[in-house]
């Protein structure tokens, strides 16, 4: 049934989907040819969602340079992107991809769900848009908002709008579209690789998605009272089923892009970091029978990590078979690719009830906190072994150090989200994480550069959100991060 799904949606619908299958031509595929005027809306559904999973989990991006600078992963050749060398055609195809796929062709889902009368399929639109925007001004920065995806209407020097009014935006994005999906309107199943035309789970993604990206700013805007509103409307995932994941098939091009490229590409040079070995194996107080699915042994029979950085590699210290290798779990063709866990929302959920941003305190925290551990360990198949890890003093809540313990438990959970992690990293300032060995910048990377043609083909504009933001550089601060 799945494949009916996928093909129905991806290779049919239209003509010649963009499509993003092996993460080796990924530097190439930032051209989209699907320009529909007069189709139905949901035929738009099935590869926007597929085009933007793959956009998150591709290697180059949320291996190389998300999980690579958040310290979950290293390499042992071809370092430069764990050195802090992203590759252009990485930073650019990215911004291409959320701009000309994810946000233009929802917006032309939008305005064709418009026309037709279809509010539900309108509302999944505006979801998507906000998930796309909401990522690339958590990678970029300032980025164009109010007037992008006017191309067609002549405009193709937009302003850049504040990650502020980007923010607020999206937010809006997504009180619309819980009224939209609410009025009524259909969700075609065969065309909804998420959640099978089930409005009331759409509701709840786009409620989540506007919790996290309420607790993203929450350090610079009060936003408390948006925060209850939204645990207050009963509307957040209440289970792993409604998280929203997409499911991959078992076979090239519709795999994982991980297993695309690490084992069907055989690029083996992916490897776990010793920075997260040492918090899961003993070292740091946490025995954590989640690292032997996180990690394959290595020859001599144990885990063991990589250190970020160094330039000469393979070499004896580090190469591809003294340094363990990811997971089978993590290599597998179907590994999900989260758009937004049911396990993230709980330890957001957990911070923010420990700061106070909604009701419960410490026992919601405590409560949010143990249930995001759980449901991490349920997934990678160690449920069993839940009471002795939280037993553990490292492990266990306490008040005192609880924003620490729920950011450290949350980035471990984040395994294989690179993106993700690398962002939420970065919001939180936890764990302490030391720059690679052997990088040419002195500190970890804080946003991407934004793409060099947008400094011949906007400049202006560019120019101003440099002069307002800071120079262009990977270590200036996005403004939730200041």
């Amino acid at each position: 049934m799945k494949q009916k799904i996928y093909k129905n949606s991806i290779f049919i619908a239209l003509a010649a989907f963009f499509v993003i299958g092996c993460d080796n031509d990924f530097e190439e595929l930032n051209q989209n040819p699907n320009d529909p005027t007069a189709v139905p809306a949901e035929l738009l559904l099935g590869s926007t969602l597929f085009n933007t999973a793959n956009t998150v989990y591709n290697v180059f991006g949320s291996l190389d340079q998300g999980a690579g600078w958040a310290q979950h992963m290293a390499k042992v050749q071809y370092n430069d992107e764990m050195r802090y060398i992203p590759r252009e055609g990485t930073i650019s195809a990215i911004w291409d991809n959320f701009y000309r796929i994810t946000t233009s062709d929802s917006q032309k889902m939008y305005e064709l769900g418009a026309d037709q009368e279809n509010t539900a399929i309108q509302g999944v639109a505006r979801i998507l848009q906000a998930y796309g925007f909401l990522m690339l001004t958590d990678i970029y920065g300032d980025v164009p908002f109010s007037e992008a995806l006017q191309a067609e209407a002549g405009n193709t020097t937009p302003v850049y709008d504040t990650q502020e009014d980007v923010y607020t935006g999206s937010i809006a994005y997504l009180d619309e579209a819980i009224s939209l999906i609410s009025a009524g309107g259909s969700i075609d199943a065969s065309q909804d690789l998420l959640y099978a035309g089930d409005a009331n789970k759409w509701i709840k993604f786009a409620t989540s998605l506007k919790f996290r990206a309420l607790m993203r700013i929450s350090g610079s805007t009060n936003v408390a009272s948006q925060l209850q509103a939204t645990v207050n409307s009963g509307n957040l995932f209440s289970s792993t089923d409604e998280e929203a994941k997409f499911s991959y098939l078992e076979s090239d091009p519709n795999a994982n892009p991980i297993f695309e490229t690490v084992v069907f590409g055989t690029r083996g040079e992916y490897k776990i970091n010793e920075t997260l070995v040492e918090y899961m194996d003993g070292t740091n107080g946490m025995d954590d029978p989640r690292l032997p699915v996180y990690a394959q042994e290595n020859e001599d029979g144990i885990i063991r990590g990589k250190p970020s950085g160094f330039r000469d590699l393979p070499s004896p210290d580090y190469n591809y078979t003294n340094v363990s290798a990811l997971g089978e779990r993590f290599l597998s063709p179907t590994l999900p690719g989260y758009f937004l866990s049911y396990t993230e929302l709980q330890f957001l959920l957990a911070e923010a009830a420990s700061k106070g941003f909604i009701s419960g305190g410490d026992s919601a925290a405590e409560a949010f906190y143990l249930e995001g551990i759980s449901s991490s360990m349920t997934e990678n198949g160690v449920a069993d072994s839940f009471d002795a890890y939280v037993g553990q003093s490292a492990v266990a809540y306490d008040a005192a150090g609880a924003l620490n313990k729920i950011a450290l438990q949350k980035w471990i959970a984040l395994y294989s989200q690179g993106m993700e992690t690398w962002i939420e990293w970065r919001r939180t300032d936890f764990p302490v994480l030391t720059p690679a060995a052997e990088n040419d910048l002195g500190s970890i990377p804080i946003r991407f550069t934004y793409p060099r043609d947008e400094q011949s083909l906007n400049r202006v504009n560019y120019e101003a959100a440099v002069s307002g933001q800071g120079e262009d550089r990977l270590t200036t601060p996005v403004s939730w991060d200041n």
